[in-house]
């Protein structure tokens, strides 16, 4: 390859640039709007080379100036929207060999607060990242955030690919886009189905663990974060691929805004516990090239890991947190965001000795902060480190996925039910009783209501409700990992048959049991959870891990049979009877402790007694 020619330059003078913000921000009106303030946090290195690209223009060299506080910083002029940038570093290079760099030749390191990622790949099938300036407007025209109640909030997780790529109705030059997903068809199915915010599978750019490297799958789901405040180019159509930047940022905009329009909140399921940047000697993309031993968890010079995914990001370090909440700001102030669920996030509070601590820095910053104090804030509170399971004992201010009120109810319908039938004892619905009262148990100590509990049946991760009713085991095959991924703990239930069956009565018998899951989740106290397709009785085979199924397999199949339209019928009508019954409460229910109850009551209508269930359960 050709060594591409570039010039060096020099900034405006060190005195007049800033160690903050990070990232490449805009300075005083006098010097021009094209002129950059350039920060980057890059503590253990003496220099930091800047390698910018203007729009139309030759690539440019320029040694940051001044370093503030392990922050490198300048001023550079000619940088307008659009121009293509990264970093460049070596400990053992002089200022000049630093200067000497071939932008075209290496990945240059991206900007941990850059706005935008460029994907180029070379006729060497060679990619290279790049951060991309962005300007930030955006007609929002008169649209507010729905700023929903909690205890009037039903959430729908959606990919946003798999959520249209096979919708009739959405044209297809945007189905599978930002744009399919704000297309009238889809909104319109949201709203008739009454739920009020989507929770959208992560669309922070992200790319492909290496390990799916020719293997003809990617990574569906998007856990492998590679920039924190750019946006995912790929969920963009065509058209805004093609029209550049601008485009495809205005295309996410103007989803959230007709979003906002109908009423629907949006929820992004953010990662912030690890990188793509994978294990010790991994690619060094941005953070691991910058400052690796601040950015990721260490124990004796090596890393720890909490999530299973290589690399810890840690959050013992001030730094990180303060990547992590003016990358929410940023989601909050810029595109409207209602609200966040934080994947694996007691990795976001372990402490500097890696234990889970529920007064973490992070956690209070994020529900105090006068940004994101409106927002919804949603943590997954487990990852796999030791103590890593924390449901119920998140602060105030955030509410928990709830993974027990799934395996109780699931037990109950599914898992007991085959025990009864094969002769052996249930084990009683005491647990199934706490989970319909919002779980009052599991979350008092922490000092929040009933509105903390996220209740779930089903999420991205695990069978969908069609499936928990159909197959006994997991049949992941298509993951050509031998099935070995996946959990084996599905609590399902084939109703004697498994997988696809003509037979009519147990066909019947688990619609009645999809129907019956649904119903308990939709009006149990707490917040509930469906998963997209849920409620038109998706199946994806009995695979318990599309993680890296960018197919049908994974994508939902909107056919409308007669049991589709049963499904959509029947939870249409119990988010109608939750809304009904919601409407007609004091403002303080159920929040509010001793002031309100739950009666039980047998199936013949009379209250039930102590050998039975409780007759009265406070809710506090």
């Amino acid at each position: 390859m050709p060594i591409t020619v570039i010039e060096a330059i020099s900034t405006l003078g060190a005195a007049l640039s800033r160690h903050y913000p990070l990232g490449v921000s805009s300075i005083p009106r006098e010097l021009g709007p094209d002129t950059a303030n350039v920060a980057v946090y890059s503590p253990a290195n003496h220099d930091v080379v800047l390698c910018f690209q203007p729009p139309g223009g030759g690539w440019k060299a320029v040694l940051l100036a001044d370093k503030t506080d392990g922050v490198h910083h300048g001023l550079v002029e000619n940088m307008p929207a659009g121009t293509r940038y990264g970093f460049y570093t070596d400990l053992d290079a002089t200022q000049e060999e630093l200067l000497l760099i071939d932008p075209e030749a290496v990945q240059l390191l991206l900007d941990p607060y850059g706005r935008y990622i460029d994907e180029l790949t070379d006729a060497q099938g060679v990619t290279r990242y790049l951060s991309v300036r962005m300007d930030s407007g955006f007609d929002w025209g008169t649209v507010k955030r729905p700023n929903t109640p909690w205890r009037e909030t039903v959430f729908y997780e959606a990919h946003v690919r798999g959520q249209t790529m096979l919708h009739p109705d959405v044209p297809e030059d945007i189905r599978g886009s930002y744009a399919g997903m704000a297309h009238p068809a889809m909104i319109q199915h949201l709203v008739d189905l009454g739920v009020t915010a989507v929770e959208l599978l992560p669309v922070h750019f992200h790319i492909d663990e290496p390990h799916l490297h020719g293997t003809g799958m990617t990574n569906y789901w998007g856990y492998n974060t590679l920039g924190f405040f750019a946006p995912h180019v790929q969920y963009a159509s065509a058209a805004a691929q093609a029209a550049g930047p601008q485009a495809v940022q205005a295309e996410l905009k103007g989803m959230i805004k007709l979003l906002h329009m109908a009423g629907i909140e949006v929820i992004l399921d953010v990662v912030y516990n690890h990188t793509a940047e994978g294990g010790s000697g991994g690619p060094s993309y941005s953070w691991r090239g910058l400052a690796e031993e601040q950015y990721y968890r260490m124990r004796d010079g090596h890393y720890f890991d909490t999530t299973g995914c290589g690399n810890t990001l840690n959050f013992g370090n001030p730094h990180v947190i303060k990547m992590a909440m003016d990358s929410l700001r940023y989601w909050v102030e810029e595109f409207h965001i209602d609200g966040f669920r934080f994947d694996l996030a007691v990795s976001l509070a372990r402490d500097g000795e890696h234990a889970f601590n529920n007064q973490h820095p992070f956690l209070l910053a994020a529900a105090t902060d006068g940004v994101l104090a409106s927002t919804k804030l949603i943590s997954e509170p487990w990852d796999i480190g030791y103590g890593g399971w924390q449901t119920g004992n998140f602060p105030t201010g955030w509410a928990d996925w709830n993974d027990s009120f799934r395996d109780n109810v699931r037990e109950v319908w599914l898992t007991d039910r085959a025990a009864m039938l094969a002769g052996y004892h249930h084990q009683g619905l005491a647990k199934f009783g706490d989970a319909l009262g919002g779980s009052a148990a599991m979350f008092a100590a922490s000092g929040r209501s009933r509105m903390a509990t996220v209740n779930l049946i089903t999420a991205h991760d695990g069978f969908t409700l069609a499936d928990l009713t159909a197959y006994n085991h997991k049949h992941n095959e298509d993951n050509q990992e031998d099935s070995r991924d996946g959990t084996n703990n599905n609590r399902s239930w084939n109703h004697g048959v498994e997988g696809i069956t003509n037979n009519p009565n147990t066909l019947s018998q688990r619609a009645r049991t999809s129907r019956n899951l649904m119903a308990t989740m939709l009006l149990a106290l707490g917040v509930p959870l469906i998963t997209a397709g849920d409620e038109i009785g998706r199946s994806q085979g009995g695979n318990n891990n599309v993680y890296c199924q960018d197919n049908e397999i994974a994508w939902v199949d909107w056919t409308m049979d007669d049991e589709a339209k049963t499904m959509l019928a029947a939870t249409s009508r119990l988010l109608k009877i939750r809304k009904d019954f919601l409407a007609a409460q004091p403002s303080s229910y159920p929040t509010r402790g001793g002031q309100s109850f739950i009666h039980w009551f047998g199936a013949d209508g009379a209250p039930m007694t102590p050998s039975v269930g409780a007759t009265r359960t406070s809710v506090s």
